[in-house]
């Protein structure tokens, strides 16, 4: 314990309200078998993180883990795990405006008048740009 130095044990359980005899049970009992998985997953995560050059974040090594190691785990936990490691992904830049538009150039003609009509077949094409966002986790393939 960290504040064993300048506190009692017993000062501490009777400020948390635990008795002192749970404290020690408590301290000398072995771990878990989940925190001991989460130990093992932990490096795995580490390990893949490095690799990444810390690019990774939750949802692709959630994948990797999945694909590659065969390892089944809920992305929650994968984030929970990263969270406590202090392990996270790169984000991806804010989109910034660079171009200044010169109001006095002249524009380009507007040949379609906003009238997105076509009267015969193959007379009028027009395109659209549509940015998805991707799914913050994805679940293994059955």
């Amino acid at each position: 314990m960290a504040n064993q130095a300048a506190y009692s044990v017993q000062m501490m359980c009777r400020l948390l309200g635990v008795s002192t005899s749970g404290f020690y049970a408590w301290e000398d009992r072995p771990a878990s078998a989940r925190s001991r998985y989460d130990l093992y997953l932990t490096g795995k995560i580490h390990a893949i993180h490095r690799r990444s050059n810390g690019a990774y974040g939750s949802p692709m090594i959630h994948a990797e883990l999945s694909d590659d190691h065969g390892i089944r785990v809920g992305c929650k936990r994968v984030a929970r795990l990263m969270r406590a490691a202090h392990l996270q992904g790169v984000w991806p830049h804010r989109f910034v405006i660079t171009t200044v538009r010169d109001e006095a150039a002249k524009q380009p003609i507007d040949m379609v008048k906003r009238g997105f009509y076509a009267e015969y077949p193959d007379r009028l094409w027009v395109a659209d740009i549509t940015y998805s966002t991707p799914r913050r986790c994805r679940s293994p393939p059955h």
